[in-house]
C-alpha cells in the first residue's frame, strides 16, 4: 500500500484550500444593475454566459485538471429566440437573491416552483418543467461564478459515509464509526461553515460506485478493519460528495481510492472524480482530486481472480463508442496504462460490475480483492 500521511489526533491540520468569502448577494446585483443600465441607456440587454462544452475547457498540465475557457454566449432581450431564456435567467437570479437575502436555502426542485407562475395577461408559463430551469441555474452559475451551493441552492442528497472519523455538523458532533447501517447521509452542502473535521483515525478513503457495494463494506465492518473512511456517490456522485472527498483528501491529506465498474462509465466517473467535469471546468479546483487512484474493477481482472463467464456483460455499440471518446480526451492522453486498459476491455467485448465478485463468494470482495488491490500498487490505474 502506498505511504500514508495520516493525522495525529491532535494534528495540526492544513488550511481548507476551497474555503472562501464570497457576497454571493452582490455579485447578482451586479448582474441586475449591468442589465438595467443597459435598458435605460436604451441598448439591448444582455447577460454573456460562459460555454459549459468541451470546446471550451481545456486540460492543464500543471494543475493537473480541467479548466472553463473564456468563450461566452450573449443571452439578449430584443432576439426572439433568446427572449424567454434571458428572462429566466434573470427571474432564477431573482428568486436566489431572495434566498441569500433571508438567509435560506432551497432545493433545485424548490426553485423550479418558485420561480414557475403564468405570465399576468397570458397563458404563458415562465417554466414549462423542470428540465428547462435547471439549466438555467447551472447558467447563472457560471455568469456570476458561484457554485449553486453559494446562490443558496441544493440538490437532493445522494451519497453516504462511513468509517474512522469525527466531525460537526451544522453543531453537532457526528462519530462516523457509530451510524448503524446506514451511515452519515452525505448533504448537499458540504463547506467548511457547515461541516468542520475533528478527529480522523483513517489512514484512505475508499469511495465505492454504487450504495450496494458500498453496504457489502459497511456489513463487514471494512472500515474498522482497515482504518478507512467509506464513501459512495449513487452512481455518479454529486456534488456534496465530491466536495467532501476533495476536502478529505486536501485538508485530512487522505488518498482517496476509487473502486467502480469495469466499463466506460466508471472509467468516466474516475475522470470526473480526478480531472473535474465539463459542466463544472470552473470550480475543478474545490472538487478535482489528481491524486485520486483507480484500483478497480480492471478489464485485467477476469483473467488474474479467475472469474467465470458468469460475470460477462456484453459491450453494446454505444459502450464502444464511449470508451474511444474517453480514451481521446486530453487528460487521457499519454496515459499508458489507460490506453492498455480500454484496449484490454475492447478486446475482451465484455464489462463486469464491482458486484461480479460475489461469484467467488459473498465477502470476497472486502476480504481478498480490495486488500489484494492495496498491496499491489502495480495494478491501479494512474
Amino acid at each position: 500500500m502506498a505511504k500514508k500521511a495520516a493525522p495525529k489526533k491532535t494534528a495540526k491540520r492544513r488550511k481548507p484550500s476551497g474555503k472562501r468569502k464570497i457576497d454571493t448577494g452582490a455579485k447578482i446585483e451586479r448582474l441586475a444593475r449591468s442589465v438595467a443600465e443597459e435598458a435605460f441607456a436604451k441598448r439591448d440587454p444582455h447577460v454573456d454566459i460562459p460555454i459549459r462544452a468541451l470546446s471550451n475547457v481545456s486540460f492543464n498540465e500543471k494543475t493537473r485538471y480541467i479548466e472553463m475557457g473564456d468563450k461566452t454566449q450573449c443571452r439578449n432581450f430584443f432576439n426572439y429566440g433568446q427572449a424567454k431564456r434571458f428572462m429566466q435567467t434573470l427571474l432564477v437570479a431573482s428568486k436566489c437573491k431572495d434566498l441569500v437575502d433571508q438567509d435560506k436555502t432551497a432545493s433545485i426542485r424548490q426553485i423550479y416552483y418558485l420561480a414557475k407562475h403564468t405570465i399576468k395577461g397570458t397563458n404563458e408559463k415562465t417554466f414549462d418543467d423542470q428540465s428547462d430551469s435547471d439549466p438555467v441555474l447551472e447558467d447563472l452559475e457560471v455568469a456570476v461564478e458561484a457554485l449553486r451551493e453559494e446562490l443558496h441552492i441544493f440538490a437532493a442528497g445522494r451519497g453516504a459515509l462511513m468509517g474512522e472519523l469525527t466531525f460537526v455538523d451544522s453543531g453537532d458532533t457526528i462519530d462516523a464509526t457509530r451510524l448503524g447501517s446506514g451511515g452519515y447521509a452525505i448533504p448537499g452542502i458540504v463547506e467548511p461553515e457547515v461541516i468542520q473535521f475533528n478527529k480522523c483515525k483513517a489512514k484512505f478513503v475508499l469511495h465505492v460506485e454504487k450504495d450496494t457495494v458500498w453496504r457489502r463494506f459497511v456489513e463487514d465492518r471494512f472500515w474498522e478493519q482497515h482504518k478507512c473512511i467509506l464513501t459512495h456517490g449513487g452512481g455518479q456522485p454529486p456534488r456534496g460528495v465530491r466536495r467532501l472527498l476533495h476536502r478529505l483528501h486536501n485538508e485530512l491529506r487522505l488518498p482517496v481510492y476509487v473502486l467502480l465498474d469495469n466499463d466506460p462509465w466508471g472509467y468516466y466517473i474516475y475522470s470526473v472524480i480526478r480531472q473535474g467535469s465539463i459542466n463544472l471546468a470552473f470550480e475543478s479546483s474545490r472538487m478535482a482530486i489528481p491524486d485520486a487512484r483507480y484500483i478497480g474493477v480492471s478489464a485485467f481482472d477476469y483473467e488474474r481472480f479467475g472469474l467465470t463467464d458468469d460475470v460477462k456483460i456484453d459491450l453494446d455499440a454505444n459502450d464502444v463508442k464511449r470508451s474511444k471518446q474517453i480514451l481521446g480526451y486530453p487528460w487521457f492522453q499519454g496515459k499508458r496504462l489507460w490506453k492498455r486498459e480500454i484496449k484490454k476491455l475492447l478486446a475482451n467485448g465484455f464489462k463486469m460490475e464491482v458486484e461480479a465478485m460475489c461469484s467467488k463468494s459473498l465477502s470476497f470482495v472486502t476480504e481478498e480483492y480490495v486488500p489484494h488491490k492495496l498491496k499491489h500498487q502495480k495494478e491501479w490505474l494512474d
